[in-house]
């Protein structure tokens, strides 16, 4: 048996974002990814994989509304892939998970706070973890929380004091 090639988590990328087309804001989103990231790291619930590196692969993408870099040309503008790879390198020399779901989570939650994505695609594998299979991991998606509304964001004493003033939160006079 022949062994293929595998997959690019791209080609799923792609097809999410045109399934998605009847939603504008997945319509409209930028995609910066890093296909491909290797780095060695110590992750695993079994005896062997506690102590020694082992190969992790990293596949991300990271959706942004229409990005200003695309009319500024200024890389403040969007996602700085060679800083998410920094961030990358760090959190596989530091982390201390023990399973690839909480790593992946990790790195949706760093893409989504630190570098401002709105939506993202987060792919960990351990290549050739098995001799007969190619690869075996995780892959997540997540997207930014919308905000509070108005209406979320009154507090219990802010509730209180507009009804102590005969007002009715949310209602308009």
């Amino acid at each position: 048996m022949t062994p293929q090639p595998n997959p690019s988590p791209m080609s799923d990328t792609l097809n999410l974002h045109t399934h998605s087309m009847h939603d504008p804001v997945a319509a409209s989103l930028d995609i910066i990814f890093i296909d491909g990231f290797l780095g060695q790291t110590v992750i695993g619930i079994h005896h062997d994989e506690l102590h020694d590196t082992q190969p992790v692969r990293i596949d991300l993408a990271a959706g942004l509304p229409r990005s200003l870099a695309c009319d500024t040309d200024h890389i403040g503008d969007t996602i700085d892939y060679s800083e998410v790879r920094s961030a990358l390198c760090e959190m596989m020399a530091n982390h201390r998970y023990r399973l690839l779901e909480a790593f992946a989570e990790a790195v949706a939650s760093l893409l989504l706070g630190r570098f401002g994505a709105h939506w993202v695609r987060v792919r960990v594998t351990k290549p050739r973890k098995f001799e007969d299979v190619d690869s075996v991991g995780v892959m997540i998606e997540r997207r930014r929380r919308q905000p509070p509304s108005a209406s979320e964001r009154r507090g219990p004493a802010e509730v209180l004091s507009l009804l102590g003033a005969g007002m009715v939160p949310g209602e308009r006079g």
